[in-house]
């Protein structure tokens, strides 16, 4: 490439000009100039760890920098940068980034996310395929973040967050039916037939009322093979005398009236009854006792 086809997103670096700058071709570019005490962080650690974040922030190519020392703390153009006290945070290696850990970068995102965004991380790092942590792990993180700004909201978060969810839409169909005063449902949990034969493992479970909620996220339309399998594996709890609800993401963003109808419908046609005052949040999280108690 000629000189004149190089862009200088920051000092002493180059990159191709033109186009849109996607914040990945940014951290990489960024990581080749990083100097040995500073480390991704926040929103820029969440998108190298994969964590669920809105849209928005997803887009944003402003780059979160920390360093342990406040005098080498970076002041460039779209980047944002932080300083931690020395040894506070852990920082590792993600496909040769120097990042800050998962657990770490959901505690520094208190200050800038809302709750629900900061149950949908929490439920991503406890999720059931390759987990980046387990409930006790958060638990230890929330208590080591005593005392800092965003506290108060991750303890809230905790109350809500389950292991074994899939993605953020399951815990986004779970968040809604329980803030609507229904029972809460078991996550991805295994259903057996009568006989003792696995049927499923279905998202959110009502096995005492034999009600599955599905979430049919776009693989279930675009892959052949999972429409087929899905066809096939419903058929067999309906014939095992399931009710199944499928639900989408349409169902989610412009219906979430009917959504809480049709579940609570179903609940009701099987025996369930409401408690005489719905509680407006869980009591446990994960069966640990919360920071504070």
């Amino acid at each position: 490439m000629r000189g004149a086809d190089l862009g200088h997103p920051f000092p002493g670096t180059r990159a191709p000009r033109g186009g849109t700058e996607s914040v990945q071709s940014r951290i990489e570019t960024y990581s080749h100039r990083m100097p040995p005490a500073h480390y991704f962080s926040h929103v820029t650690a969440a998108i190298i760890h994969g964590l669920p974040l809105p849209w928005a922030l997803q887009q944003a190519t402003v780059l979160h920098i920390c360093t342990d020392e406040a005098t080498t703390r970076p002041e460039l153009r779209e980047v944002i940068g932080h300083h931690s006290e020395p040894g506070r945070l852990t920082v590792l290696e993600v496909r040769g980034l120097r990042v800050t850990g998962a657990l770490d970068t959901w505690c520094q995102l208190s200050t800038m996310l809302g709750l629900d965004d900061l149950i949908r991380i929490g439920d991503a790092l406890v999720r059931r395929q390759h987990p980046f942590a387990a409930m006790s792990d958060l638990l230890a993180a929330v208590r080591r973040y005593s005392g800092h700004r965003g506290v108060k909201l991750l303890r809230e978060a905790l109350v809500w967050i389950r292991p074994g969810v899939d993605s953020p839409r399951e815990t986004d169909l779970r968040l809604l039916i329980m803030r609507a005063g229904l029972p809460e449902p078991e996550v991805n949990a295994v259903i057996m037939s009568r006989t003792g034969v696995k049927l499923a493992t279905g998202d959110l479970v009502y096995r005492r009322y034999r009600i599955l909620l599905e979430y049919d996220g776009e693989q279930h339309r675009t892959d052949e093979n999972q429409y087929h399998w899905d066809v096939d594996r419903l058929d067999n709890l309906m014939e095992d005398t399931w009710r199944v609800i499928r639900i989408n993401k349409s169902h989610l963003a412009t219906r979430p009236a009917t959504v809480i109808r049709k579940v609570e419908t179903a609940l009701r046609s099987r025996g369930w009854r409401p408690a005489s005052s719905p509680a407006s949040s869980p009591a446990r999280a994960g069966n640990l006792l919360l920071p504070g108690s």
